[in-house]
């Protein structure tokens, strides 16, 4: 029996709720609700879907949330539950932010920030190396000597000039994509109509408000997972437009990674700071609209996204680049990172993390309260 609206915003809600761990924790909490227990849709469907989510641009947890909440209760269902899966999480972020981006905020609450802001420069290695193991294995030969080239790209460009990683990820699947069609028909090479479109679609949007533009590149333009927005808000938000300095960026993040729901809800941080609780509401709904719509156009068509050659031939080229994106946000977050004691706290959280022997909520609450541990016993704060 089909679910209504009331009870997807208390399922999704509930998701939403409990979703700390980033896209494994919430497909696997929307796999055991949608296909386990309720039963509203079989597993190769699921499957199918999780799989096309991550062929698109764009944050893919939330986009799986949404389609799996139009599978079962209509457009009406998708708007009711994304936004149920949606707001606790960016709730929590706000308040979150109010408090560490205020003027002058208590010395502990700083400690906190600094500790678990530390901590986050680890959590970004860790995470480029599992995605890295993941996305790698299975390739050889040629294949896996282009994929370390789009990675090594995605690194320096990161680096060197965060602003254009979104380029760097569209440049990376044009030339797998059209590699594989050389390859697949000699003397036939076609322009894939994805990155095309999303280039036109970037170089149209210059015009608008900046934090307009950066939230749409956070929502519209991100391959690779959340973590992949990093370097591009980094960029806007400090370099750019100066709405924050590197330790204020550094600790949003850790509060995108501390709160349940999508990590890309972090550009609501951005917003807050840029112009308050309104440019943080605006910052989000701007970032999560182009997923309401991918799902609202092309959800009928995920099963076949799956099997197009051409998106996956794309995907492996930008996947390895966003991969490397990911590595190098970490050299401009490392500029956050001021005191002794947060290299430290940094070090140890690299080693329980990349030693298994702890998950990433638990590591940045311990890294949090090692913070206010430093600052009550008179520690310097950045």
């Amino acid at each position: 029996m089909a679910p209504g609206l009331r009870q997807i915003v208390r399922e999704w809600g509930r998701i939403g709720c409990v979703g700390f761990g980033g896209p494994p924790a919430h497909v696997a909490l929307l796999r055991e609700l949608c296909v386990e227990r309720r039963e509203w849709m079989d597993a190769q469907e699921f499957e199918d879907a999780n799989a096309a989510c991550g062929l698109l641009p764009g944050p893919a947890s939330t986009q799986l949330a949404i389609y799996c909440a139009r599978r079962v209760g209509g457009l009406g269902g998708a708007v009711a539950g994304g936004l149920a899966f949606i707001l606790p999480g960016l709730a929590a972020l706000l308040a979150l932010a109010a408090l560490t981006l205020q003027d002058g905020p208590p010395d502990l609450v700083r400690g906190a920030a600094a500790g678990a802001g530390a901590a986050v420069v680890a959590v970004v290695v860790g995470a480029g190396v599992t995605l890295a193991r993941t996305s790698l294995a299975g390739r050889d030969g040629s294949r896996l000597a282009r994929a370390l080239a789009y990675l090594a790209v995605g690194v320096i460009v990161t680096v060197a000039a965060g602003a254009l990683v979104v380029v760097a990820l569209l440049a990376c699947g044009a030339i797998e994509l059209t590699l594989r069609r050389a390859t697949a028909a000699p003397g036939v090479v076609r322009v894939h109509a994805l990155p095309a479109a999303l280039a036109l679609g970037a170089t149209g949007a210059a015009a608008l408000p900046a934090l307009v533009w950066t939230s749409l590149k956070v929502g519209a333009l991100s391959y690779g997972g959340g973590l992949v927005i990093v370097p591009l808000m980094q960029h806007d938000a400090v370099d750019v437009h100066r709405w924050m300095t590197d330790t204020e960026f550094l600790n949003a993040v850790a509060l995108g990674q501390l709160t349940p729901g999508p990590v890309v809800q972090t550009v609501g941080a951005v917003g807050y700071a840029a112009a308050g609780l309104g440019g943080g509401l605006l910052a989000a709904a701007v970032a999560f609209t182009p997923s309401f719509l991918i799902v609202a156009v092309g959800g009928s068509r995920f099963g076949a996204t799956r099997a197009n050659l051409g998106a996956r031939a794309f995907l492996d080229g930008a996947g390895p680049a966003a991969i490397g994106a990911i590595f190098g946000a970490a050299v401009p977050l490392l500029g956050g990172v001021r005191e002794t004691w947060q290299a430290v706290v940094l070090a140890t959280t690299a080693a329980l993390l990349l030693g298994r022997r702890l998950g990433t909520v638990p590591a940045l609450a311990l890294a949090a309260v090692a913070g206010v541990a430093v600052t009550a016993a008179g520690g310097p704060l950045p």
